[in-house]
């Protein structure tokens, strides 16, 4: 796995291409009118594919309405548009006074209403992204980030705003990052990171930035654009709004060729193909389908609109993994998949945030230090074969293959749905394989896998959720029994690591008590309650059962738990 070097820490990156102009996103958004009424014409052309009769394509409508005024009623957010209601009640009336019409009048009709509700989902979803905005927001990023993983301690007011380290002594950028800067001059690179926090977008939109790419697209969820200063960073960094509470045919599809078209016309994308942050804490092991499929059609689209020997523009699939010491929202997010695991048998803390525990966070938001790692796996083409560094795919026997005849049949390109659904479940195959594989371990994520088991194992006739109620008094793990468990769990790290089946972080070598004091003082750094910590007499406790639970399952899926 290619490292970044230190020597090359404060290097600057010079752009790939010419300057902010020459950028897919900015030409996205520069012509933005036209593209919008392309995705909605794409669109509508392919639910009328779907939809064939006047009556199915009725229906659909209807649906759609009812829950479009469903949302509106039961969950409604700040940043939904005013004219919402007086929208889909013009549909709705438009749609009954279809029964006084010929059918021809009615097909004309429908199809008018089906074309009104993609192009205002088109729009909707569509990104702003601006020059302007995007250099001032990577600056404010850069300093919100130096402040968040600044190591210093405060003695006077202006340390707040003083850095003893840079970020790039604090975020470390490791793995293919030579491969990914090639593969963005030779295709379209479409990034497949791990989803974890809010923060995932804005931590790898400064990656991007800092290693020279130009600006990528992103799908970001509409509830971030509930708050302005975030609605603010989504735009400037290149998102596009992604709302879940809409499962109606005409927005995921909407949604699907607004991703599908800009990845065609040569814009890099960013896909959270977990289709949101991990509840649990772990690594994803199922992702979402539909975005993974919308590249496979993209690449197929560009074989069959390029005749046989032109140079093809590819698309390349690179999985990140982001690896935290903390995730500010663990808690929130643990408490969220317990309470949806264990029904009533979970009962999360309550009043958890008061005005004495906000003075605490952000005096620890001030003063505490922490790292971030991104690992940046190998390039793969859309059916998940890695990639030279020249773009050509490869076989097992690290042959060049030509991407094109997975596409192929009776000698031409064309359009097969059960084969690419074939195609879309390998490359999520492989994507999740990849996360396991570059996943780096922190001593963090040590300790607190280690921790968590051993209570399991003192416990064995306890469930999860018996575990989780634990009284205060048997919260306590002597600290040899957790060193000796510590020691063997990270010897068997190091074999896995040379079976290139895991990486580890630097801090995790030398010695186990160093390593220990690392994992502690670092795991849950920000949460109120720390998930582990030592006593006084030298042993471990927890203060925070549940966010425990949320780190330790950061090493799940590797069997390391004999090893405990």
């Amino acid at each position: 796995m290619e490292v970044v070097e230190k020597k090359n820490k404060n290097k600057r990156y010079k752009p790939i291409l010419e300057g902010i102009p020459d950028w897919p996103v900015y030409q996205l958004s520069k012509n933005r009118k036209e593209f919008i009424e392309e995705v909605a014409q794409k669109t509508f052309s392919q639910i009328k594919k779907n939809r064939p009769t006047t009556k199915q394509l009725i229906d659909e409508i209807q649906a759609t309405v009812y829950r479009e005024q469903q949302r509106m009623k039961r969950n409604r957010w700040r940043v939904d548009a005013a004219d919402e209601p007086k929208f889909w009640a013009t549909i709705k009336d438009e749609l009954v006074a279809l029964s006084s019409k010929t059918p021809e009048e009615s097909q004309a009709k429908a199809d008018e209403l089906l074309y009104r509700i993609v192009f205002r989902y088109a729009n909707e979803i569509a990104g702003n992204f601006k020059a302007s905005s995007y250099r001032v927001t990577r600056e404010i990023v850069k300093f919100w980030f130096a402040r968040l993983l600044n190591g210093a301690r405060v003695k006077k007011f202006g340390a707040f705003f003083r850095n003893r380290y840079s970020l790039r002594d604090k975020i470390h950028i490791v793995g293919k990052v030579g491969q990914l800067r090639k593969l963005a001059k030779e295709g379209t690179v479409v990034m497949v990171p791990t989803h974890f926090s809010n923060l995932d977008s804005i931590l790898i939109g400064w990656i991007i930035h800092s290693l020279g790419l130009p600006a990528f697209i992103y799908g970001a969820g509409l509830n971030l654009f509930n708050i302005k200063i975030f609605a603010y960073f989504m735009n400037s960094l290149g998102a596009y709004k992604v709302d879940r509470r809409k499962k109606n045919v005409p927005y995921l599809e909407t949604l699907k060729f607004y991703s599908m078209l800009a990845v065609q016309k040569g814009a890099h994308s960013i896909f959270f193909p977990g289709g949101t942050r991990s509840r649990s804490g772990k690594l994803e092991t199922q992702l979402k389908l539909g975005l993974l499929s919308s590249t496979i059609e993209a690449q197929r689209n560009l074989y069959l609109d390029t005749p046989e020997g032109q140079p093809v523009r590819k698309i390349f699939i690179v999985p990140v993994t982001l690896n935290y010491h903390f995730v500010l929202e663990a808690p929130d997010l643990i408490d969220e998949y317990l309470s949806s695991k264990g029904q009533d048998r979970y009962l999360p803390e309550q009043d958890k945030y008061g005005s004495f525990q906000l003075l605490r966070f952000l005096f620890k938001f001030f003063t505490k230090g922490s790292n971030i790692s991104v690992s940046i796996g190998p390039g793969l083409d859309v059916i998940g074969n890695y990639v030279d560094d020249g773009g050509n795919s490869l076989d097992a026997h690290q042959r060049v293959i030509d991407t094109r005849d997975y596409f192929i049949s009776d000698g031409a390109v064309t359009i097969d749905k059960q084969r690419e659904d074939e195609y879309t479940r390998m490359l999520s195959q492989k994507i999740v394989s990849e996360y396991h594989r570059i996943n780096r371990v922190f001593g963090s994520h040590l300790v607190a896998f280690v921790a968590f088991e051993l209570w399991q194992k003192k416990h064995p006739n306890l469930d999860l959720f018996g575990l989780l109620r634990l009284p205060e008094e048997d919260q306590e793990l002597s600290y040899e029994e957790f060193r000796a468990s510590c020691k063997r769990v990270r010897k068997e790290i190091y074999r896995l690591r040379e079976e290139n089946k895991i990486y580890y972080a630097t801090h995790l070598t030398g010695k186990i008590d160093l390593v220990i004091r690392h994992g502690l003082d670092n795991v849950g750094i920000f949460h109120l309650n720390r998930p582990l910590l030592m006593n006084k007499e030298g042993n471990i406790i927890t203060k925070d059962f549940s966010t425990l639970y949320y780190y330790h399952n950061r090493l799940a899926g590797y069997d390391l738990e004999k090893f405990v």
